[in-house]
């Protein structure tokens, strides 16, 4: 792993077989005395007998972090989700571009493990502060898809600094990208692709925290919610979700930044204001996120 990471294995306690996943799914864990959080499952999806999650020790921990290295040990058992998958891989896809930063390495390792199993055209970038910081790196060192992987370190001791505009520019026709990592990474990726003229369908991505948002930008509303016959009304200053939740209607959260698409409610009229990070176009046609997302017209009607 890396010394800001840990690596947590979930067995079933009777040794059984789990749900399958695909590359690019998670698991929601519940953190003992903490909240509920997702997390990329990292291992090689044809694994049966284990998940793998990898959690970066992260200082300003909003429970999630710090619950899991400081309460969970070896031999505890934990409440686990079957997986789900917001960040999909086009096994079809000509070539594959993997870039991560930090602990984003997590989904696209078992991307990885994937498009190695299948034969595919796939590269694998992973870019770090220094081998210390590098979550994996004896792992990839050391996969049979080791020639496929480069290092990219700040500190100057692999192959150099990350040069994504040539990475696009030396791509072949058709190429897909998955991008994982710091906002700022993403964000230089979903930018050089789109200057250099690729479609949004062949630019993937997956953030673990939210944009933030400007200040003053948000604005009150009604949510009415059909199935239980209530009209509720939504602040400036809080979230829908927790509007719901406090009105007694049973609605899920984990992340509470749009990531995870726990919360994810059917919408039957009026406009969203999306804020969230896991839905595609299509879905935001239909529905929402309510722990980030709000409303541009006065009424938005939910199917709850």
């Amino acid at each position: 792993m890396a010394d800001t990471a840990d690596l947590f294995e979930f067995v079933r306690p009777d040794g059984g077989t789990l749900p399958a996943f695909e590359a690019g799914a998670h698991v929601r864990v519940q953190v003992p005395g903490g909240p509920e959080r997702c997390y990329s499952l990292c291992n090689d999806p044809a694994e049966t007998h284990r998940y793998q999650i990898a959690v970066h020790r992260d200082p300003q921990s909003r429970g999630g972090s710090h619950g899991m290295h400081a309460r969970v040990a070896v031999g505890d058992r934990l409440v686990v989700s079957t997986p789900a998958n917001h960040f999909p891989l086009d096994e079809a896809a000509p070539h594959t571009l993997l870039i991560a930063g930090g602990i984003g390495i997590t989904p696209l390792l078992a991307m990885a493990w994937r498009l190695h199993a299948i034969g595919a055209s796939w590269s694998l970038h992973h870019a770090a502060r220094s081998a210390a910081h590098c979550a994996f790196l004896d792992a990839l060192r050391h996969s049979p898809f080791k020639q496929r992987v480069q290092l990219h370190l700040d500190d100057g001791s692999h192959e150099g600094l990350l040069d994504v505009p040539a990475l696009i520019a030396a791509s072949k026709p058709g190429t897909h990208i998955y991008v994982c990592g710091p906002a700022g990474l993403i964000d230089h990726v979903l930018t050089a692709g789109r200057e250099a003229g690729w479609p949004a369908a062949r630019l993937h991505h997956e953030r673990f925290t939210s944009a933030p948002l400007e200040p003053g930008i948000n604005r009150a509303f009604r949510l009415v919610l059909a199935r239980s016959g209530l009209s509720l009304n939504v602040p400036a200053d809080r979230s829908a979700a927790s509007v719901v939740q406090a009105a007694g209607i049973a609605l899920p959260t984990s992340c509470e930044q749009g990531m995870c698409g726990t919360c994810l409610t059917d919408v039957l009229d009026g406009e969203v204001d999306h804020r969230d990070e896991c839905l595609d176009d299509a879905d935001r046609t239909r529905c929402f996120t309510p722990c980030c997302s709000r409303a541009l017209s006065d009424t938005l009607t939910v199917d709850l």
